[in-house]
């Protein structure tokens, strides 16, 4: 069995303890948290060890790895605490506020040896990964020009007070806890982009962070990239991503439900021919053992339980590519300030 403690049980944190504690290859030894009547109450229930500061459980509880799923500021410091201490490790998205310790934290885990993954659950949506093997196989061609899109109803009013993603210097605001998602995705299926052409992060409610964002992107090769995310938009019951490809040959457009491809006359690949072929994620998502929320955050802890066994210190959603992730981030902070 791996043993794998868990920092912080917010919203994130509990759901992750779910399906960690459903996973027949893992125990959870124990969680971490500073509010004691959350940790009290999971010590009374479930019967795990409980502490009030990560290192103590780090140092004391006997883990292989460890989850974090605190504020976006705290991550650099845990996730460092606990490679020196030689434990896999898996951190909630965005990986780190400044791209040079989310660098740092890629190549310390890389030369510990030690699985590391952040919490990209897009990348494990079987309409998204069927996007990018279908890009990456050259079903629509050369590909010329990329959109990425979040909006949710995530703040609809002013409010007097905050929770730390409404603040800068802990979450960062829709950036960072948003668009990253988008950005992350983005650079999934086509690869990051290098350069950022412009930028606009916009206001609504809030009064520390941006509420929406508006980004250009050009990518190695000349193509293009269109970033939007706000999660100020009332006209959607929940967070809703797409993604949309435009190639020489076709269209693709995918989000959360399906992935529908266009194909121009005379085209074909695979089972897709000319026109529109649409493909759910019924029928693309994977199984998995455990569901909650999706089939996406089971398959990630999976990957995760996997890379830990299989001592794979590098895959397709570990610290580097959050990295890369949180450099494009830097780069539209920048843009945006340059106007």
């Amino acid at each position: 069995m791996v043993r794998v403690g868990i920092v912080g049980v917010g919203k994130m944190g509990i759901s992750h303890q779910a399906i960690l504690g459903a996973h027949p290859r893992v125990k959870v030894a124990a969680i971490c948290d500073s509010a004691t009547y959350v940790t009290s109450a999971l010590r009374k229930h479930t019967g795990v060890e409980t502490f009030g500061d990560y290192r103590d459980m780090i140092d004391r509880a006997g883990l292989d790895g460890v989850l974090v799923a605190t504020p976006t500021a705290t991550h650099y410091e845990a996730a460092s605490y606990a490679l020196r201490r030689g434990l896999h490790v898996f951190v909630e998205k965005p990986l780190c506020l400044d791209p040079a310790q989310s660098r740092e934290l890629a190549v310390a885990a890389k030369a510990g040896r030690r699985a590391n993954q952040v919490g990209y659950h897009y990348r494990f949506v079987g309409t998204f990964r069927e996007a990018r093997r279908l890009a990456r196989a050259g079903a629509i061609g050369e590909i010329h020009h990329v959109s990425g899109s979040a909006f949710g109803p995530v703040v609809t009013r002013p409010r007097p007070t905050l929770t730390w993603r409404g603040r800068r210097s802990e979450g960062g605001g829709c950036l960072h806890d948003y668009a990253s998602h988008v950005i992350d995705l983005m650079s999934f299926v086509v690869g990051p982009p290098e350069r950022v052409l412009g930028a606009h992060l916009r206001s609504v409610h809030s009064r520390d962070v941006e509420d929406a964002v508006h980004a250009i992107f050009r990518y190695p090769g000349g193509a293009s990239g269109l970033l939007e995310a706000d999660w100020t938009d009332e006209t959607h019951r929940k967070m809703s991503t797409t993604l949309v490809l435009h190639g020489a040959k076709g269209k693709i457009v995918a989000d959360r439900q399906e992935c529908r491809v266009h194909l121009r006359a005379g085209e074909e690949f695979e089972e897709y021919g000319p026109g529109w072929t649409c493909r759910y994620i019924t029928e693309l998502q994977p199984p998995t053992a455990y569901y909650l929320r999706g089939e996406e955050y089971s398959a990630q802890i999976d990957a995760f339980v996997e890379a830990i066994e299989r001592g794979i210190a590098d895959h397709e959603n570990s610290f580097a590519s959050a990295s890369e992730t949180d450099r494009v981030v830097d780069l539209v902070q920048r843009a945006a300030k340059e106007g």
